[in-house]
């Protein structure tokens, strides 16, 4: 490994980290609150990163397999705890709930363990707000740009659309598409800001929402979440931009260069809108169930809560858990599915599943007709048998994770409803779940070794689990 970069590397996320303290500062100084919590953590994460950047010089540039998998699990551990400084020293958390309140920023997990949003300081959330923003985009550029140099499967499929790394370097192309796709989702943020205020909320609101709906992350600045707001406009705004969220960022970029044929021609674009309709079909007939929800109310409710939970944002209008047990069982499911790959939504992804399920096909296929030869196929081309693997090994290792989570919330005596909702709502990075941690819930109840459980599943669901895992691999440090 080429460990010389890989530090220089990190201690320049180190440095990018302490110059958004700006935004904070910035915030506090507007709004008149205390600005040096933010300028502390600034100036010591642009003091300490500069000088090891500058020590750790590397005449070789290359980026390898391996130094792939440890700048980008080392990066977002190193995010997660230098974003739990300004809880810290603004002492609005102590250091556990200040870490986990900071992984679940940056894995825009939307969990949190603030009992009291409204009580803390505007600066304090707008930074919590641009925590997900930053690991939004983070995971796109990871996700289109450094899984395909991995070959961790799934991504592989879009190399024509965003070529891998040649000769062990990331590609100009990968560059350039990268800038490309951090415009489209700048471009987005400010659009949606400037709808909601059109809408009525406040610039702050507006700010801090909009960055966590496109990064599907779903902090808010209230309790209660979008539904504090009181207005179908927000909501069905909220809800545009989740579902742009949850879509794959190279479709839009298809879409915004005119190659309408391409993006509709896409079959998990297409399964992920025939998930989206079926799930809120179910819902539309359960929900009306529940009183005050009838009509065009029961419409948009699932519509959004379908879309909250499968784009794994997390935002709330209403306390689902009332709703019928179905509609629960199906909320589950939605928590796994997750969005699209390449977007900035959690869980297993719409790839992975349509694969699976023709992968599933292609199996019975072949029990009847056993000399039949029949591969897997996606947009008409076979799929290497290396990415099926891929992704049922993704499959074994989400439900082991999962599994060994739920147990641990189940040993500190939790119910099995809380304890399965709260693995896979970590797992996910979706945020509320079910019974004790339901939308109307938080996190802060849970003991520190479940909530470190959960920082660990929220930063392994982020990276798309082998990115994480494979570096507790012996093989990994030797040859």
């Amino acid at each position: 490994m080429n460990l010389r970069l890989d530090i220089r590397i990190l201690a320049g996320v180190l440095v990018l980290l302490g110059l958004f303290q700006l935004v904070p500062i910035a915030a506090a100084l507007y709004f008149d609150e205390p600005f040096w919590p933010f300028l502390s953590v600034g100036l010591g994460g642009v003091l300490f990163g500069l000088p090891l950047a500058w020590y750790f010089k590397a005449e070789d540039q290359r980026i390898r397999a391996r130094d792939g998998f440890l700048i980008v699990s080392l990066a977002w551990i190193l995010a997660s705890f230098y974003g739990a400084l300004p809880y810290l020293t603004s002492g609005a958390l102590g250091p556990v709930d200040a870490i986990f309140e900071s992984v679940a920023g940056f894995s825009t997990t939307g969990s949190t363990v603030i009992t009291d949003i409204e009580g803390q300081t505007r600066s304090l959330l707008l930074w919590r707000c641009l925590t997900q923003w930053l690991g939004g985009m983070g995971i796109i550029v990871f996700t289109i740009a450094i899984l395909p140099l991995l070959g961790v499967g799934g991504m592989q499929l879009f190399k024509a659309e965003v070529p891998g790394p040649v000769a062990d370097k990331v590609s100009p192309r990968v560059a350039a598409t990268a800038r490309q796709l951090w415009l489209i989702y700048v471009g987005f943020t400010g659009t949606e800001w400037l709808a909601l205020r059109v809408a009525g909320m406040t610039g702050f609101d507006a700010l801090c929402h909009s960055f966590t709906t496109l990064s599907s992350g779903g902090f808010s600045t209230k309790s209660a979440s979008i539904g504090a707001f009181h207005s179908p406009l927000i909501e069905w705004i909220v809800l545009f931009f989740m579902l742009l969220a949850g879509i794959n960022f190279i479709l839009h970029y298809r879409l915004l260069t005119g190659r309408l044929r391409s993006v509709w021609e896409d079959a998990e674009l297409r399964y992920f809108l025939t998930v989206i309709a079926i799930s809120s079909a179910v819902f539309f007939f359960l929900v009306p169930r529940v009183p005050g929800m009838e009509g065009h109310i029961g419409v948009r409710e699932a519509l959004f809560n379908t879309l909250s939970i499968l784009t794994t944002t997390g935002y709330g209008t209403s306390n689902f858990e009332v709703w019928p047990s179905l509609a629960q069982l199906m909320i589950l499911h939605l928590m796994i599915l997750g969005g699209m790959s390449g977007s900035t939504s959690g869980g297993v992804k719409s790839l992975r599943a349509l694969l699976g399920l023709r992968a599933l096909r292609v199996s019975f296929f072949r029990l009847i007709h056993p000399r039949a030869v029949r591969p897997v196929k996606y947009d008409g081309k076979p799929v290497d048998a290396r990415v099926i693997g891929a992704v049922w090994s993704f499959f074994t290792a989400y439900v082991f994770i999962g599994t060994f989570c739920a147990a641990i919330v189940a040993f500190a005596g939790y119910d099995l409803v809380t304890a399965i909702s709260t693995s896979l709502t970590a797992l996910g990075n979706v945020g509320p779940g079910l019974g004790d941690i339901g939308p109307t819930h938080h996190f802060a109840h849970f003991p520190s070794y479940v909530k470190f459980a959960l920082c660990f599943e929220m930063i392994a669901g982020r990276l798309e689990i082998f990115t994480l895992l494979v570096i507790f691999q012996p093989e990994f440090w030797f040859r």
